[in-house]
């Protein structure tokens, strides 16, 4: 039987803690969706499809992508995409005790309605201090975010 995993998330945009945490999910699943998600609650700086290309290319260029989906979902629950493509499991990565506290009853929910379930992986400490809306902060101001970014990503916002 495969082991399926999906990482979800915004990834507005990708970052290197991401990335971390995708690449030790690959290597203990058969095979890994990553999946960005709308998040309503939160103001998009790129629109999905750019998301999932960065995605794409930072997956690629890191050495990852053979067992790697990237896919986009926007409508339904997140474990209805889970069980469509036969996943087991969600993998999350969280950064703080905030994370968890805000994690937790959603993985709760999700193992009720789904039997999925959600396991939590932590990223390098290099990365734990980085979220996305802090990369967009930086950028928007002018700043270097190459330290926090994949190359992809690097270079779009730079173009942008």
């Amino acid at each position: 039987m495969q082991r399926i995993a999906v990482v979800p998330g915004s990834f507005d945009p990708v970052t290197l803690g991401h990335l971390d945490v995708i690449e030790r999910a690959a290597g203990l699943f058969d095979e890994l969706h990553v999946l960005v998600v709308h998040n309503p609650s939160k103001v998009a700086l790129l629109p999905i499809s750019e998301r999932v290309a960065l995605l794409e290319e930072s997956i690629r260029d890191a050495g990852i992508a053979g067992k790697i989906v990237v896919a986009s979902w926007s409508v339904g629950l997140l474990v209805d995409y889970a069980t469509d493509v036969g996943a087991s499991v969600l993998v999350k990565g969280i950064r703080s005790q905030v994370d968890v506290a805000y994690e937790t009853p959603m993985a709760i929910v999700n193992r009720h309605l789904a039997g999925v379930e959600t396991v939590f992986m932590l990223p390098d400490p290099a990365h734990a201090h980085v979220s996305s809306s802090l990369v967009r902060q930086v950028s928007s101001l002018g700043g270097d975010v190459s330290p926090y970014v994949p190359a992809a990503v690097t270079r779009f916002l730079q173009r942008s």
